[in-house]
């Protein structure tokens, strides 16, 4: 496939996570939403240590220019929904319900530094060439997977005569045990049918890019379950 032109992102995707970046199975592990405003992840990279070697006469002998090396990204995710569903997954908040158990709201407490999700966006592709050959899909996306995101923290909130948004900040882990993922996310062969990653995330990453063509997954307005076949063979 050349080169996609990505355009808009357009839909997101958590699922809450273990203290070991494991997926929890269960009906009330994820939640997918398109309301969103951006998602910026800013890599942060620390400077590797610089070696010169200096003869006594002041000349330079040798230069070994620093590796750097990548501590993660920062998020900074930006949403309308305020939905105590959502937020308690990237946060730990606890929700408040109401008298018949429906979720109505949410606490902000100490920080849980040990909540994390896993966050994935899809982008939509602009292009001629996006579509495969076989008539199996409706397009192509470029997909983001972020395994292991934690310090999930709701920033500031400022309430006016205009629209409200809420800005969750947070920062990547490397490590996590994430597999394959529990999702179908990509083709499994040349008929289109989904499935799970074909391969892990190595223990030393923090995010994967690729293009697919299964479609995302529908928004949802509460809890959405995680399944499927990683779930059985989990512990």
């Amino acid at each position: 496939m050349p080169a996609p032109l990505i355009s808009n992102a357009a839909t997101v995707r958590v699922t809450r996570v273990d203290g070991c970046g494991r997926p929890v199975c269960g009906p009330e592990s994820g939640f997918v939403t398109d309301c969103f405003a951006s998602l910026e992840m800013e890599a942060n990279i620390e400077d590797g240590e610089d070696i010169s070697f200096t003869a006594a006469n002041g000349r330079q002998c040798g230069f070994k220019k620093g590796c750097p090396s990548l501590n993660g990204y920062d998020l900074t995710f930006t949403f309308f929904q305020a939905s105590p569903e959502l937020i308690e997954i990237m946060t730990g908040s606890p929700v408040v319900f109401d008298y018949d158990g429906n979720p109505i709201g949410f606490d902000s407490c100490s920080i849980s530094c040990r909540a994390g999700f896993a966050l994935e966006v899809w982008t939509d592709v602009l292009g001629e060439d996006v579509c495969p050959e076989e008539d199996t899909g409706d397009g192509a996306w470029v997909y983001f997977l972020l395994p292991w995101v934690t310090n999930g923290i709701i920033g500031d909130l400022e309430l006016a005569n205009e629209a409200v948004n809420l800005e969750l900040t947070g920062a990547t882990r490397a490590g996590g045990r994430w597999g394959v993922g529990p999702y179908d996310v990509v083709s499994q062969d040349a008929a289109g049918t989904p499935g799970p990653m074909l391969a892990p995330l190595d223990g030393s990453c923090h995010r994967r890019t690729m293009i697919t063509t299964i479609e995302p997954p529908e928004p949802d307005t509460t809890y959405v379950p995680v399944e499927g076949e990683l779930c059985e063979v989990s512990p």
